[in-house]
């Protein structure tokens, strides 16, 4: 064959993958290597115990996770099996053509894609695990809230895998704008209320005295809390904070670990956006575990908001998780349970507190935080360099990760510094590209 009008072009591989089998089959928990014992939850000194309520109304197996002394617990095969049909291992690409376009001789960036879910973000590695747990605690519906979309849609997806009943208390001014994701919702058969609303009566009190409140997670989780206890057989999940939560996300650090390794590299910073914590803890707690043992050096930074800069500019003391105190006392950093916050378009990280386990490590100097301003648009113009480079759309939170990376990025380059930075991108942003319009072309 005469090839001579054509261009040979060298591809130099960029995707690291996993076979199946190498997938996880246990979750890593740090609260053994923690630098302290983790501050356990409390009752607050007046009123009825949150700690009753809680075990009344959560997955029992979960609330048993949730201080476990086990470094390794066990996945169960079922469970395995249903993240191996969700997609599991996820790749982790080397963003070679970031670098060209950051002009980067020095610096190495490498991002793991947790948006290859069927829900487009990494909330589907705990709602599978809360779905599967309940399921066999003979458990039939499962109630939550969502701030950016994406739990509530994973949590609606985990049901319908576990022929279960999903209810979704959804923060008003992002159910309002996100349209296409609330309708994905309702595809997996799930109930989807705007926060606050009529259904509960904390919603009701809100409501009377602002009809236009904007809803915050704060309001979500307490209509959540408030809407389970009041149903039979029937349990309320949460897709961020706990510890439980960020053990099911592990799988996310421990995959990479493993992909680092085929890539022949390791990295010297990991980024992750930040609001209560789930993607960045599953990304980071396996390599801080190495870090608290000496067997790793490396960074850690978390990306946030400045409106909620829970890690930045919140207080590390004891605080409730919810703005109707229905949840007990967590020790984390936290701007306050009834904080006012302004609404973003990257709503998951609109939270007051950071998980405990993640403001533990903050407290003892092994996160640093970083957080970009309110109206979002340096955010959305490093989303749009990467969408340009690496050719597909983040999640609105996710960018803020991406943000962080390249100032990072570039600070080490102006320095000559030879670095790895990582990045773990949570979601995509297909159901948010009103946002993109709105911060980029108007």
């Amino acid at each position: 064959n005469n090839t001579s009008n054509f261009k040979v072009i060298k591809v130099k591989a960029d995707r690291f993958d996993l076979p199946a089998d190498e997938f996880p089959k246990e979750w890593y928990n740090i609260l053994p290597d923690l630098p302290e014992p983790l501050p356990p939850p409390k009752d607050p000194e007046e009123g009825p115990s949150r700690l009753e309520f809680l075990n009344n109304v959560m997955i029992k197996t979960c609330l048993k996770q949730e201080m476990s002394d086990q470094r390794w617990i066990k996945i169960p095969e079922e469970l395995r099996e249903l993240y191996i049909h969700a997609g599991r291992p996820r790749p982790l690409y080397r963003a070679l053509r970031l670098e060209r376009k950051l002009g980067l001789k020095h610096v190495r960036i490498y991002y793991k894609r947790e948006d290859l879910s069927p829900t487009g973000s990494h909330k589907v590695n705990t709602a599978l695990a809360q779905a599967y747990f309940a399921a066999k605690e003979g458990i039939t519906t499962l109630v939550t809230e969502t701030g950016a979309g994406q739990w509530g849609t994973a949590l609606s997806y985990a049901t319908r895998m576990m022929d279960l009943d999903c209810v979704v208390f959804w923060v008003k001014s992002v159910y309002k704008w996100k349209v296409d994701r609330r309708t994905f919702m309702k595809l997996y058969g799930a109930k989807v209320y705007a926060s606050p609303s009529k259904e509960t009566s904390i919603g009701r009190r809100i409501l009377r005295k602002n009809p236009d409140h904007p809803g915050s997670l704060g309001i979500a989780i307490s209509e959540g809390l408030e809407y389970a206890s009041k149903l039979d057989s029937a349990v309320y999940c949460l897709g961020s904070v706990l510890n439980h939560v960020l053990i099911h996300q592990t799988i996310v650090g421990l995959e990479t670990m493993k992909q680092f390794e085929l890539a022949d590299d390791k990295p010297d910073l990991i980024v992750a956006c930040l609001g209560g914590g789930s993607n960045f803890g599953g990304m980071t707690l396996p390599f801080i575990g190495r870090v608290l043992k000496g067997k790793l050096e490396c960074e850690f930074l978390a990306a946030q908001s400045w409106a909620a800069p829970n890690l930045i500019k919140g207080e590390y003391r004891y605080d409730f998780g919810d703005v109707a105190e229905y949840t007990p006392l967590l020790k984390m950093y936290t701007l306050g349970h009834k904080v006012e916050m302004p609404p973003i378009k990257a709503d998951g990280l609109r939270y007051h507190g950071a998980a405990p386990v993640i403001s533990l490590l903050r407290h003892h100097g092994y996160i640093k935080a970083i957080a970009y301003p309110i109206d979002e648009k340096i955010v959305f113009e490093a989303a749009r360099l990467f969408i340009e480079a690496e050719g597909w759309i983040p999640a609105p939170e996710s960018s803020y990760a991406i943000r962080a990376a390249i100032d990072k990025a570039l600070e080490y380059e102006r320095k000559k510094e030879e670095k790895v930075i990582c990045i773990n991108i949570s979601g995509h942003g297909f159901l948010d590209i009103p946002a993109y319009r709105e911060k980029l072309f108007e």
